[in-house]
C-alpha cells in the first residue's frame, strides 16, 4: 500500500520534498503555512511583508530539504528558525536601508545648506563690489557725506556738524548721491544679467 503525503510525519514529508516531490511540499505547506505567517507578521508588524517572508521561508524549505538534520530538533523548530532568521534578516536590511536614506538626506540637506549660504555670500560679495564702484562714481562731496552716514554710522546733523556744513546741503548731497547711485547700480545689473552668449 503507498502511503499517501498526507498522512506521513513531518520529518518523511521533508525526506520526499528533499526528492522532489511536490505532492509533499503542498503538504507541508498546509500544515505549517499558518504558523509561519504567525510568526512573520510578530517580528515584522506588516501584514504584507509577512506575506512575501512566508513565500521566501517555503521556497527556502523547498530548496534546502536535504539540508534538515533531524538530530538538530523536530522539523516544526527548524522551520521556525528559518523563519525568525529570515525575518530578523529583513529587519536588519531595513534598518541599514532607513539608516543610509537618513544619512543621505543629511548629507543633501547639508549640501543645499552650503550651496545657499555659498551663493548669499558670492551674491553678497558681488553686491558690495558694485556699491563700492557706484560710489566712487560720485563727486567728493556726496561721496564723503554717505560714506560717513553709511558706513561711519554718523546721523545728517553729526556729519554737517564735522564738515562745518549746513543739515540741508548735507541732506541734498546724500539725497542726490543715493539717486546717482541707484540709477549706477541699475546699469551695472543689467549688464551682469546679460547672457555672455551671442544670440542666434
Amino acid at each position: 500500500m503507498i502511503e499517501l503525503a498526507n498522512d506521513l510525519p513531518d520529518r518523511q514529508l521533508l525526506a520526499r520534498i528533499a526528492a522532489g516531490d511536490a505532492h509533499a511540499f503542498g503538504q507541508l505547506y498546509d500544515r505549517f503555512s499558518t504558523l509561519v505567517y504567525s510568526l512573520a507578521v510578530k517580528i515584522l508588524r506588516d501584514n504584507a511583508a509577512a506575506e512575501d517572508l512566508a513565500q521566501e521561508v517555503f521556497v527556502q524549505i523547498w530548496e534546502r530539504a536535504s539540508y534538515y538534520d533531524p538530530r538538530l530538533g523536530r522539523p516544526l523548530t527548524w522551520i521556525v528558525t528559518l523563519t525568525r532568521n529570515r525575518a530578523i534578516d529583513r529587519l536588519r536590511a531595513a534598518q541599514r536601508g532607513q539608516r543610509l536614506m537618513e544619512a543621505a538626506a543629511r548629507e543633501q540637506v547639508a549640501a543645499e545648506s552650503c550651496g545657499r549660504e555659498l551663493h548669499e555670500e558670492v551674491v553678497g560679495r558681488e553686491t558690495g563690489l558694485l556699491v563700492w564702484a557706484a560710489l566712487k562714481q560720485l563727486p567728493d562731496g556726496q561721496r564723503r557725506a554717505i560714506e560717513l552716514a553709511f558706513f561711519g554710522g554718523l546721523t545728517q546733523t553729526e556729519i554737517a556738524d564735522g564738515l562745518s556744513l549746513p543739515l540741508g546741503t548735507v541732506k541734498a548731497r546724500i539725497r542726490r548721491g543715493m539717486m546717482q547711485m541707484r540709477d549706477e547700480l541699475k546699469e551695472r545689473l543689467v549688464e551682469n544679467t546679460k547672457s555672455p552668449w551671442p544670440s542666434a
